[in-house]
């Protein structure tokens, strides 16, 4: 028969009944404070650690938000960016001529150089004008697309919107006169 380790231990003469009973005693403790530690982490969080998380959660969402508001103004700063250099690089030369072409932007009236050859352009739609800086640009329709996908507020004139201007039913039968410009 086999005997326990407690019983081989007092028969060896290594330890006496006392010691053996309190080892024994000590274990039947830690195997109690093992079993009562999860009823003492069920308990409710106190109101400190409530106020804590809630305030925890309340700047974790407004982090979040200026994240959010951050990338958006990065992201709009580099589509304004990207216009910028569309622009610089695809704008056509303003012509040397005493002769404007005046279009709307808004609710006022604006004005270009440009000679006849431009004004034919931008009537077939091959060139459009945009807002660049305090002032305004010539570029070609491709362009004038590109950045609309951008800026929709940057173009300003194109071919389009000045066939549809054209386009009123009520006006039609007139014809508009050859020399005039405005």
């Amino acid at each position: 028969m086999s005997m326990s380790l407690r019983d081989q231990l007092l028969q060896a003469g290594l330890v006496n009944e006392k010691q053996a009973r309190e080892a024994e005693r000590q274990q039947q403790q830690q195997l109690q404070g093992r079993q009562r530690l999860p009823k003492q982490q069920r308990s409710q969080p106190s109101e400190q650690e409530l106020a804590t998380r809630k305030a925890q959660q309340a700047k974790a969402a407004r982090d979040a938000q200026l994240n959010r508001q951050q990338k958006d103004k990065a992201e709009r700063r580099a589509r304004l960016a990207q216009v910028r250099q569309l622009i610089e690089q695809h704008r056509l030369p303003k012509p040397d001529c005493e002769q404007f072409y005046n279009f709307v932007d808004g609710n006022k009236i604006r004005r270009i150089a440009a000679d006849a050859p431009m004004r034919e352009r931008l009537a077939r739609g091959e060139i459009a004008i945009v807002r660049y800086d305090a002032g305004y640009e010539w570029v070609p329709a491709a362009t004038a697309a590109r950045i609309r996908e951008r800026d929709q507020r940057a173009v300003v004139a194109d071919g389009s919107a000045t066939d549809s201007t054209r386009g009123d039913d009520a006006y039609q039968a007139f014809g508009v006169p050859d020399d005039l410009m405005w």
